[in-house]
């Protein structure tokens, strides 16, 4: 396990493009939310839009701008445990934060009552429901941990810019997905009850928690940097996993919206039968 990846930086005018690039795309959904949030204001006096979402996506888009963008991302391309962190950043805080921001709501709030209909139509469509499966967010969240630390994926990704940036945004979509699913107060299709979901979190905890010791021991891991930068990694993964999973959990119960059972109508009470004289 030696060797650094290799960091190539392509240039537009004096800013680098892997900087400008992230740098645009925070930006343009930071304001495209706010932006969105006032009109839903205007439109909508009375109900308003909360603010709190509204500090949620931003927190959101304030920690995905500290993965991505210096100084965490230059340092990230040369050591492991930076690249740790900045999976943690994309993956597991940033998602929370944006999916707390409810979007999905939001974009409804603003859409004609047509193009409304249309979204949530395409919301309840069978790929959606099983793309929205916890078990499939768990596949794609934890699974691909496995898949990128016990094959040359790692290596591949750290040595190709393009595979880099793809990585981070499977890393992103995946997180949002998740954190959508298990603790999304936007509607999701068929979504389980909260001891499933607490079932499917509890998985997820385990599984970092394992792929991290075995990579913490050097166990069928395929990554080629120091053995003390691996074990920084493992370590950071561990904790700051356990720290993002808490929060999600937290997440859950404060979302939670228990269905409340309907008041039925008494049933009239049945006359009793009299008895039939018997006959002599």
């Amino acid at each position: 396990m030696t060797g650094h990846p290799a960091h190539h930086h392509q240039e537009t005018g004096d800013l680098p493009l892997d900087v400008a690039v992230p740098a645009v795309f925070v930006v343009l959904l930071a304001v495209g939310y706010v932006l969105m949030a006032a009109r839903a204001r205007r439109r909508n006096v009375q109900a308003g839009w909360s603010r709190w979402r509204t500090g949620g996506f931003l927190a959101g888009c304030v920690l995905l701008a500290a993965g991505v963008l210096p100084p965490l991302a230059p340092w990230a391309y040369d050591d492991f445990r930076g690249h740790m962190l900045q999976h943690l950043l994309i993956g597991m805080y940033a998602p929370l934060g944006l999916v707390l921001g409810a979007p999905v709501t939001l974009l409804l709030r603003n859409l004609p009552a047509g193009q409304g209909r249309r979204l949530t139509s395409l919301l309840q469509r069978r790929p959606v429901q099983v793309l929205a499966n916890p078990v499939t967010t768990l596949v794609l969240g934890v699974g691909t941990l496995a898949v990128l630390y016990f094959t040359p994926l790692y290596n591949a990704t750290s040595a190709n810019t393009g595979l880099h940036w793809l990585l981070h945004t499977h890393f992103l979509l995946a997180g949002c997905l998740f954190a959508y699913v298990l603790a999304g107060p936007d509607p999701a299709p068929a979504r389980p009850s909260v001891p499933v979901r607490l079932v499917v979190l509890g998985v997820a905890i385990a599984a970092h928690a394992v792929i991290s010791q075995l990579m913490y021991g050097g166990f069928g891991i395929n990554i080629h940097v120091p053995v003390d930068q691996v074990q920084g990694g493992a370590q950071i993964m561990y904790y700051g996993g356990d720290i993002a999973e808490l929060l999600l959990a937290v997440a859950l119960i404060a979302t939670w919206r228990p269905e409340h059972t309907r008041c039925r109508a008494p049933s009239p009470q049945r006359r009793p039968k009299t008895a039939r004289p018997a006959i002599p």
